[in-house]
């Protein structure tokens, strides 16, 4: 069965579609760039030419960097334009893709579920904690399997400003900061990350869990296990494609 998945970032929205058995991307994904400033029309219309690019005709799933309620309604926006809040992503995406049906999730809330399906969080119980380091930090927190939506942990205090305006990836290469000097603002975060749930594992995605051997040597110290993602930066177009596949089944049921 596939589903076609869209990842809407802060820097790029990229898609394909999803081979829901495998929990893999069937075919190689399309991605444009997000635009600025990322308004509702704006990533709509780069969601657009993502889908387009494939033909796709069925349900699509998409992620969105920020709070979303019912799987429809945006209540936060701290990476793209603050015109997103409030507003029917579902509505307007649907719309925007003439008509066809749409499920919109929160982007590690997606990729969390695509890990504790098909990766690096398969099988395992207790409190798991995914973060995605990219332009912000998102969160994703499941305890023995079942998720807590709509975490925001990237904002978390650390050193007096946003834990994502101290350790995101974007701060790291908006600084040109070395993998050790980040590495040990990561391990800062993870430690008060730590404190705060006591997780039995946490698992690092985005686009760095590709080069985690340059990172890891220096987030010891630390109870949690420490693992990348592994589906990598393709996590959040796969679970969104899951999530889209059950929302899409319980209508048909309905």
């Amino acid at each position: 069965m596939q589903i076609f998945g869209v990842d809407i970032g802060g820097s790029g929205i990229k898609g394909a579609p999803v081979d829901l058995d495998r929990g893999d991307l069937a075919q190689e994904r399309c991605k444009v760039l997000t635009p600025h400033p990322a308004t509702p029309d704006g990533v709509a219309d780069g969601v657009r030419q993502v889908v387009e690019h494939f033909g796709w005709t069925g349900p699509v799933g998409l992620t969105f960097p920020g709070v979303v309620t019912d799987g429809a309604t945006v209540r936060t926006a701290a990476n793209v334009d603050k015109s997103w809040i409030d507003t029917d992503a579902r509505a307007l995406f649907s719309e925007r893709l003439g008509g066809l049906p749409v499920t919109v999730v929160n982007d590690a809330d997606a990729a969390g579920v695509a890990e504790t399906h098909f990766g690096a969080g398969r099988g395992r119980k207790g409190t798991v904690i995914l973060l995605t380091f990219g332009t912000g930090i998102g969160s994703a927190v499941f305890t023995d399997g079942v998720l807590v939506p709509n975490t925001e942990l990237g904002h978390l205090e650390l050193d007096g400003h946003e834990a994502e305006k101290r350790a995101s990836s974007k701060v790291k290469d908006d600084h040109d900061m070395s993998w050790e000097h980040w590495g040990h603002r990561v391990k800062k975060y993870l430690a008060h990350v730590e404190m705060l749930f006591s997780p039995e594992l946490f698992i690092i995605g985005g686009g760095v869990s590709r080069k985690a051997q340059k990172f890891l040597p220096y987030l010891d110290g630390l109870r949690a296990e420490i693992v990348p993602a592994e589906l990598q930066n393709n996590a959040g177009i796969v679970g969104a494609a899951m999530r889209a596949a059950e929302d899409h089944g319980q209508r048909a049921a309905d």
